[in-house]
């Protein structure tokens, strides 16, 4: 990365995973050091407990605490928020997973990622309600919202649009199931590589790693990468972004791996 670029942040999903223990975590490493030994490894995690239901304030506080200075967390928002079929009237759980105390980890909280079903379609309204609810704010700290969308419905310019107004980061999710948009919305990027395979023991070939890497500077530096899906022709803004990829699914066990891979590519 250049002077003119800003960080780039990669991680997994979680960490407790049995399949790791003895090939990312070190033989007989006690459960309760696995998040001291991750965030030592990585430069992110995104937290999906979160995603099925609500933490305790001490949790939080407590994964800040082990976690090293300019660590960051995701944190998958619920899906009592964006499991539901009318959107807008979304309000009270939106309010109810900020007030779980997710503001706990203060400096080391990054964006929230909003994850709706593959089925869900894009209805215009419903969902410009919904980016309505996002605050910016919580309990005095500022908060950066991502919302990843799995139906081929969305890739329209009017929900490039919307998400770019309500300053929202469509999350990039490279995946063999459902489509990908690369639109740049907000002042950072949200990106998941979900299409691991389990005979790379990276989890992706190394010039699919060096393509991510590419892309992940680019990116930082206020770019779009060339050979990704846009909905709009016209690019945004060009502005340093701080810049989210997560290593997640596909094949999980490979994760960690390919987390690190990109993390030496990028220096």
């Amino acid at each position: 990365m250049t002077n003119s670029s800003a960080p780039v942040r990669v991680g997994i999903g979680g960490w407790s995973f049995p399949p790791w223990r003895g090939t990312f975590y070190p033989q007989g490493l006690a459960q309760k050091r696995e998040l001291e030994f991750a965030s030592r490894a990585m430069t992110a995690i995104e937290i999906n407990a979160t995603y099925h239901g609500s933490q305790k304030p001490a949790s939080f506080a407590n994964w800040a605490s082990t976690a090293p200075e300019g660590f960051v967390f995701a944190v998958k928002g619920s899906r009592y928020v964006t499991n539901r079929k009318v959107l807008g009237e979304a309000g009270e759980s939106i309010q109810r997973f900020l007030n779980q105390g997710i503001v706990e980890l203060g400096d080391k909280l990054g964006p929230i990622l909003w994850q709706f079903m593959a089925t869900k379609q894009f209805d215009a309204d419903d969902f410009a309600a919904f980016l309505r609810l996002l605050p910016r704010k919580h309990d005095g700290v500022a908060l950066r919202h991502a919302v990843q969308v799995r139906h081929e419905s969305f890739a329209v310019p009017e929900f490039v649009a919307m998400s770019r107004d309500a300053k929202v980061a469509i999350a990039f999710a490279d995946s063999t199931s459902y489509p990908a948009i690369a639109d740049v919305t907000a002042d950072f990027v949200y990106a998941r590589l979900e299409a691991a395979e389990e005979a790379e023991p990276e989890g992706y070939a190394p010039a699919a790693l060096d393509r991510w890497a590419k892309a992940a500077q680019s990116w930082a530096a206020g770019g779009v990468p060339e050979g990704l899906p846009y909905v709009e022709a016209a690019p945004p803004p060009v502005e340093p972004r701080e810049t989210f990829i997560f290593c997640i699914n596909g094949a999980k066990v490979r994760a960690p791996a390919a987390a690190q891979a990109l993390i030496a590519r990028l220096g």
